[in-house]
């Protein structure tokens, strides 16, 4: 490039090169008398030079021109004469120092660049670093592998137990001509990828379940979690955790495990002695940690689901995991060690004998009322593979990051059978095959001698569907219902409110023989064994207000209080009643674990939103 003529030099270098602009900030420029530009400028200047990058076009009368009308521009300069300001210059050849602003390498260096690479052998092309950071799809091997890593599932498949004839025999159950023959029967429909489980006492259904696929947000009772700690509420003595589902669950102080000696403090004093009653939140002792002690935000935290979540509230923790198995309950890191207090008093001294060698020192065990008449072996074999899936929680909990799913309980059908299904069943009957053949295999590994009573209903061959035969469908319909009949003419109207389930006891037709008060006690007594069958068959929970028609005489109130609670004992439920006061209302609590059966079977109207009436909008709007 001449530096004798600059104009010259201009042309030449936009013909060869991309367009350049130049910026002159914080400094002036000076000019000499012969109108030539001096390229020494000021030490105070700074020079932005910006390259723009575009295809060069041929020079034209046009195009020749602009680089003589192209002026300098001084940002916040200010010069002591008043020359006008003359053009600016390009850099010399010799000035290869990149400028603020730079965004390419001047056209010298380019030139020079490019014949450099034409002499010196092709570099291969620089590879794209990526960035690592939350969101953008990053991270290392191991964070694939805790995403791509699955909850441990229940092992429903082992070998067979082996038991002698004698063994079989005595654990078959009662049968009649060559049949079967209990109190209860067990009926599974599949329809659409729903689960109906119906539960028959003779021919009256008592229970009904409802199951979905499993989607890990509303049937997650049971599963084991490694959650995140978001908030920690002193004033509720409750702590909000991710699970990984839409709504944060919730993890009250009584539910919440720990060990004294993780604790700061003073650990010389004596631990205070445990209370002989279980105590309300609100009754805590001044001595016992508190909550914000013992959680702290973005905590990670091992805990188990015992509540499904409930309409808007979320779903219900707790630190002590415990791992249901057919004949035990294993409570890992526990000292828990208990038998079930519905068998007798010789069983349960044979039981301890065995729980003595079996338990592991570290666990704790509890023996359900389902090993009634079972061998050590099989005890011994179902706590072993209760281990098993511990061990594997462990591992998977020690790399996964929360929140993340550690453990998920099998569906319904096989929880409901390990749960309930005992001797007093005559059988279970299944219209699905897949599933006929995953319980089958399931009780033929922990229960043969009961194997036999699993059934499978074909739809292709039988005249009618198994609910219509064995009139399922018609006892469903009415369980739904509002009003329920009772036999001798009397109603029941079943409401259900945000905050409780209010129950309201009516004549109707009952107009009795004798006189009101014995009309009036008969059918309370009626109502409350309907009650407590409704409770059951609809599973209704929370508070339940019961509206009893009114009596005179106390004995008769604390006959019908009396007969309420003998019907509810049939209920493996916690119930909880209180005495029936002089309005005839009697106040209850039901333990609720999810969504009824009314909420299961049925959604919100979407024009009354579930409030049962339609607004006029033309009163509305005067």
């Amino acid at each position: 490039m001449n530096q004798e003529k600059p104009a010259e030099g201009l042309e030449e270098s936009q013909e060869t090169t991309p367009t350049r602009r130049r910026r002159t900030i914080g400094g002036t420029t000076q000019s000499e008398d012969t109108g030539t530009t001096s390229h020494a400028e000021e030490p105070t200047a700074r020079n932005r030079t910006r390259t723009l990058s575009g295809n060069v076009k041929a020079s034209s009368p046009s195009t020749e021109d602009r680089p003589k009308r192209k002026r300098a521009r001084s940002i916040g300069s200010r010069t002591g004469d008043s020359e006008p300001k003359q053009k600016p210059t390009s850099p010399p050849p010799t000035d290869n120092k990149p400028k603020v602003g730079d965004t390419r390498s001047p056209a010298s260096n380019r030139d020079n660049d490019s014949n450099n690479e034409e002499k010196s052998s092709p570099k291969p092309a620089r590879k794209r670093r990526r960035r690592g950071g939350k969101g953008r799809g990053g991270g290392t091997q191991q964070d694939d592998r805790q995403r791509s890593s699955k909850p441990v599932e229940a092992i429903l498949d082992d070998d067979p137990v082996s038991l002698d004839s004698e063994q079989l025999e005595r654990r078959r159950g009662r049968e009649r001509k060559g049949r079967p023959v209990g109190r209860y029967q067990m009926l599974v429909h599949v329809h659409d990828g729903v689960t109906h489980i119906a539960v028959l006492e003779g021919r009256s259904l008592i229970e009904h379940y409802v199951s979905r696929p499993s989607d890990d947000v509303s049937e997650i009772h049971g599963n084991i979690y490694l959650g995140k700690v978001q908030n920690v509420l002193p004033g509720m003595e409750a702590a909000f955790v991710d699970i990984a589902t839409p709504k944060n669950a919730v993890l009250y102080r009584g539910d919440v495990t720990y060990d004294r000696d993780d604790l700061d403090g003073d650990k010389t004093q004596p631990p205070a002695p445990k209370p002989k009653k279980p105590r309300s939140r609100l009754g805590r002792r001044q001595d016992d940690a508190r909550i914000e002690d013992l959680l702290s935000a973005q905590q990670s935290i091992l805990c188990q689901v015992t509540k499904n979540p409930i309409a808007h509230k979320g779903a219900r923790l707790s630190t002590e995991v415990s791992l249901p198995g057919r004949f035990v309950v294993l409570v890992p890191n526990s000292d828990t060690y208990g038998i079930s207090k519905r068998l007798s008093d010789k069983e349960r001294r044979r039981l301890r004998n065995i729980l003595d060698k079996v338990k592991p020192s570290a666990h704790g065990v509890i023996v359900r009322t389902a090993a009634q008449d079972v061998t050590a072996e099989e005890i011994e074999r179902d706590v072993r593979r209760l281990l098993d899936q511990w061990q594997q929680i462990n591992e998977l909990a020690s790399s996964a990051k929360a929140p993340s799913l550690l453990f998920r309980e099998p569906e319904l059908v096989v929880r409901v059978i390990r749960e309930e299904f005992n001797r007093d069943y005559r059988g279970v009957i299944i219209d699905d095959p897949t599933l006929f053949q995953q319980v089958k295999g399931y009780m033929e590994t922990v229960t043969p001698a009961l194997a036999d009573r699993i059934e499978f209903h074909d739809p292709k061959t039988e005249t009618l569907p198994l609910f219509e035969r064995y009139h399922v469908a018609e006892q469903l319909r009415k369980a739904v219902d509002q009003k329920v009949w009772l036999p001798s003419g009397g109603s029941l109207v079943i409401d259900h409110t945000e905050a409780l389930t209010v129950i309201d006891v009516n004549t109707g037709k009952n107009v009795g023989k004798s006189n009101l008060e014995e009309t009036v006690f008969r059918n309370n007594l009626e109502a409350a064994e309907e009650i407590a069958k409704q409770l059951r068959l609809r599973d209704i929970g929370g508070i339940i207000v019961i509206d009893f028609i009114d009596m005179e005489i106390k004995k008769n109130r604390d006959e019908v209080v009396s007969s309420f609670e003998k019907a509810l004992a049939r209920d493996k439920t916690r119930t909880q009643v209180s005495g029936i006061s002089e309005l005839g209302l009697v106040e209850m609590t039901r333990r609720r674990t999810g969504e009824g059966l009314l909420e299961s079977l049925s959604s919100a109207c979407e024009h009354c939103d579930g409030r049962g009436v339609e607004l006029h909008q033309s009163v509305l709007k005067v």
